[in-house]
């Protein structure tokens, strides 16, 4: 009896075991014969021929600043959603808005160190050194060669391109572009028995004026004592004397005769000639101080057009900003930008993405309705862009006041130059200090700032 039961034991052990090696066999088998069971695919076809691999899906991150009035945040919305309608899923774009420019640097530069930054930025234009201070972005020219070429470049004012180059390469392209120009009260130059169509032209007819239209609770001139301050103190450099750093971001020109002068001068505006508020006047409240007719004239960025073009009840002009001994006015704004070390497939996709920002079009398209430079010439071919500057030719002053512009100021180090060139300009002009003085501060720290940059 014994001997019958462990004959039955050991057979139903043999029997279970066989059928798990059964199982196990069936189970190896079906993993190498079957890739759609792994969710894997094959590396050839039933044929033998290599199958077509499948791209992934990519989604570039795309950080950009505001540092005008308006809507511009709904308009880069709608620039993402167009693209990607046209190129998804196997390219599209996550916007990021990312606060102001020197906020987006902030960001850019944080996420670089930690290695979680974005493909593409558009940033200020003059981040150029800051940016290769850190080995943060990449060359374009071989994008550019690839897709574009010379013609494509030439087509852009190379006003705009000079603060993208260093060094026989080119590191970003323009695209949100912008220029100084002097905006003012049409309403109120008739009021002040002023012509109109005939705005200021240069430094002594700029006094005259400011001085006839400062009245009844009304400015002549605000021009900032705050953010970019030392944007606008530039503009007075130019048309006073020459550029104030080299190209190669390694030397400033500060402590000369000529920019004393043009700092004083701006001074008594304020002080000799009280045709400008006193105190720190921000860059921000300027355009509705405009708008409201606080002020008959300003100094500002062709970015807020359109926010003036909406908010304004009376009939305004615009114009090049007067001159000093000469024409001149620094460009500002912002340019695109790709992130050094991206797979290829990434830097391709981001190049795509560039290229289509800037179809003319598109960046007429653009410009129209944010009050920025196109950066391009084919952009005032279109049709668009000649049907909207024969309704509002004010859009064409500061296309046309690139004639005697220049780049702007980018140097090496220059997180650390600005804070002392904005404070040394803002001790001249809120707190009346010595022009001379401020200046020799501001070179000094420059010069310290960017010795390790000399040869």
């Amino acid at each position: 009896m014994r001997f019958k039961m462990l004959k039955v034991c050991l057979s139903i052990v043999l029997a279970v075991s066989v059928a798990a090696l059964a199982a196990c066999s069936s189970k190896n088998n079906e993993s190498k014969t079957s890739p759609s069971a792994s969710g894997t695919q094959s590396a050839s076809s039933s044929n033998g021929a290599p199958a077509e691999v499948k791209k992934e899906p990519i989604e570039l991150v795309f950080f950009y600043p505001v540092a005008a009035g308006g809507s511009i945040r709904e308009v880069f919305d709608t620039l993402a959603a167009q693209f990607n309608e046209e190129h998804g899923p196997d390219i599209t774009v996550k916007n990021v808005f990312s606060g102001s420019y020197q906020d987006t640097l902030v960001k850019v530069k944080t996420g670089v160190m930690g290695k979680d930054s974005p493909d593409l930025t558009l940033l200020s234009s003059t981040a150029l050194f800051e940016l290769l201070d850190m080995d943060a972005i990449m060359p374009l020219d071989e994008l550019i060669a690839k897709d574009g070429g010379d013609a494509y470049v030439n087509d852009f004012y190379e006003a705009f391109l000079a603060n993208g180059r260093t060094k026989g390469q080119l590191y970003s392209i323009p695209f949100q572009r912008s220029t100084i120009i002097l905006y003012y009260n049409k309403d109120l130059f008739r009021k002040a028995g002023l012509d109109p169509e005939k705005p200021p032209t240069n430094y002594a007819e700029l006094v005259e004026y400011g001085k006839a239209l400062t009245k009844d609770g009304t400015w002549g001139l605000e021009i900032t004592a705050t953010d970019f301050i030392q944007w606008m103190f530039h503009a007075f450099a130019l048309q006073n004397g020459k550029n104030i750093m080299n190209e190669d971001g390694t030397e400033m020109y500060l402590d000369t005769p000529e920019n004393v002068e043009a700092l004083q001068f701006w001074k008594d505006m304020i002080y000799k000639h009280k045709m400008m508020p006193t105190g720190a006047t921000a860059w921000g409240t300027i355009p509705t101080d405009f708008i409201s007719q606080k002020t008959a004239m300003m100094y500002h960025t062709t970015g807020n057009l359109g926010t003036v073009q909406k908010g304004a009840t009376f009939d305004f002009g615009t114009a090049f900003l007067p001159a000093g001994k000469q024409y001149g006015t620094p460009v500002g704004g912002a340019n695109l930008y790709i992130i050094k070390g991206l797979p290829q497939e990434r830097q391709d996709a981001a190049w795509k993405f560039i290229r289509w920002l800037t179809e003319p079009e598109r960046m007429a398209q653009f410009s129209i309705d944010t009050g920025y430079v196109a950066a391009t010439k084919s952009s005032y071919d279109t049709e668009i862009m000649k049907k909207f500057t024969a309704e509002f030719p004010q859009f064409l002053t500061a296309r046309d006041q690139l004639e005697y512009a220049s780049s702007s100021f980018s140097v090496h180090n220059q997180g650390e130059i600005t804070k002392v060139f904005m404070s040394e300009l803002q001790a001249a002009i809120v707190s009346n200090a010595d022009p001379a003085e401020s200046l020799r501060k501001i070179q000094k720290a420059a010069d310290e700032a960017l010795k390790q940059y000399h040869n």
